[in-house]
């Protein structure tokens, strides 16, 4: 004989309900579970996201190389800063004067006072003296004459045509491109002869062998050309001490020739001195 089983339709659906019941719990449970996974996760993922930011914000050991750009901005920095600032004054040390008595004072300030300077150091004015190149080398003959007195027959004529033959001489020989006869130079052969020419000379060969030795070292002196020829300037009157007179000249007015070129005081003092050679009587003048 079989078994017969029965089941009562309420049983029946109270236990689908129970059932229904039980999957939606379980789907309810794996949903939380599955959101709380999502959300540790993401969590997770913030924090780590987070803590990579600071990392590289925060470098407390930067490399050496950062560290050295640093450095060098901070010293560009500084300098630029100490350039800006204005510079403050050097001090000057001020010389002080120790206290004299009054008389040793006065002695020596009038002592001071009584040597005589050789060079002006101001001028209190400016003195303009004009002449010609002409005027000036009759002034020179002049003079020449003035001074050898002795000769009775010179005339200032005689002593401008040794100085122009000589000068047109290297002309035509091709020693000089340009003549040399210019009032500056005529003034420097004033300067040497008011030297070398004295009173008693007694022949014209002489005063002209003595008045070209001056010639010479003129142009050896001033001239544009590096040398010059002797034989214009040596004559058999002079031949024998042509070299002791140029020497000698050298020697005593070697200074005074360097004076003349650098100072113009001392320039102004021979030229006027020159220009004053003229002789301005009528006698004189036609010789």
């Amino acid at each position: 004989m079989g078994t017969v089983l029965s089941i009562s339709p309420a049983s029946k659906k109270a236990s689908i309900i129970d059932s229904e019941i039980g999957c939606d719990g379980l789907k309810n449970e794996k949903s939380l579970k599955r959101h709380s996974m999502f959300v540790s996760l993401s969590w997770k993922k913030l924090v780590a996201n987070s803590a990579k930011k600071s990392a590289k914000k925060v470098t407390p050991n930067p490399p050496p190389v950062v560290a050295q750009l640093n450095n060098e901005n901070i010293r560009k920095t500084h300098q630029t800063v100490e350039k800006k600032q204005p510079k403050a004054p050097i001090p000057v040390p001020v010389p002080t004067v120790p206290t004299v008595p009054k008389q040793n004072g006065e002695a020596r300030l009038a002592s001071v006072q009584k040597q005589p300077s050789s060079l002006s150091l101001v001028s209190p004015r400016r003195i303009v003296i004009q002449a010609s190149t002409g005027e000036l080398l009759r002034c020179l003959g002049d003079f020449m004459c003035r001074r050898c007195f002795k000769l009775k027959e010179l005339n200032s004529g005689e002593v401008i045509l040794w100085f122009r033959n000589i000068d047109r001489t290297l002309l035509l020989q091709g020693w000089q491109d340009q003549g040399f006869i210019t009032p500056a130079n005529v003034v420097f052969v004033y300067l040497l002869c008011e030297d070398a020419i004295e009173d008693r000379v007694e022949s014209t060969a002489e005063l002209q062998g003595t008045f070209q030795t001056c010639l010479y070292l003129a142009y050896s002196y001033m001239g544009n050309e590096i040398s010059y020829p002797l034989k214009p300037f040596m004559i058999e009157s002079n031949k024998d001490v042509f070299w002791d007179t140029s020497l000698r000249i050298i020697d005593r007015m070697s200074a005074k020739m360097l004076q003349l070129n650098a100072d113009p005081h001392f320039f102004t003092e021979v030229f006027q001195d020159l220009k004053n050679q003229r002789d301005t009587s009528e006698s004189n003048l036609d010789r």
